[in-house]
């Protein structure tokens, strides 16, 4: 048996920046994202966000790829949220998603920032976020 623990802070967005996640129904959609990433030995440990992106702190898990994981977490969210018609709207994704290990001693502040996206959000655009991670943990745009 494999032990890993490999923190991974991971930002996806909704197609086009569509705000299609409506704050009410929000909260259900994070609890089957929950309930299906355990399902598929997957543990996120905090999730959140708004009405065009979500934010989760997860442990990657030692049979599957980051690109995987995420492939199964934002797949089987939008396919389950479009079938229960959850949002006015149907649901898709962006491609593209941002991901960065996270070191044991920074867990606390990575969840107090997800904790916090509502009021960060006020603050800030997605563009503008997406600009400060990119500059933040140098990535090259284009990168894949």
């Amino acid at each position: 048996m494999a032990f890993v623990k490999i923190w991974i802070h991971v930002v996806w967005s909704t197609k086009n920046r569509e705000s299609i996640l409506e704050k009410s129904k929000r909260i259900e959609l994070f609890k089957h994202i929950r309930q299906n990433a355990q399902e598929k030995e997957i543990y996120i440990d905090f999730i959140n966000g708004v009405e065009d992106y979500i934010h989760a702190l997860l442990c990657l898990n030692a049979d599957l790829s980051i690109s995987k994981t995420m492939q199964l977490i934002k797949g089987e969210a939008s396919f389950w949220a479009n079938k229960e018609n959850l949002f006015s709207k149907k649901l898709h994704w962006a491609d593209e998603y941002f991901a960065v290990s996270v070191s044991e001693s920074q867990i606390n502040n990575v969840r107090e920032y997800i904790k916090n996206q509502e009021e960060h959000h006020s603050k800030k655009t997605f563009a503008q976020e997406y600009k400060e991670f990119i500059s933040k943990f140098g990535f090259q745009i284009g990168q894949g």
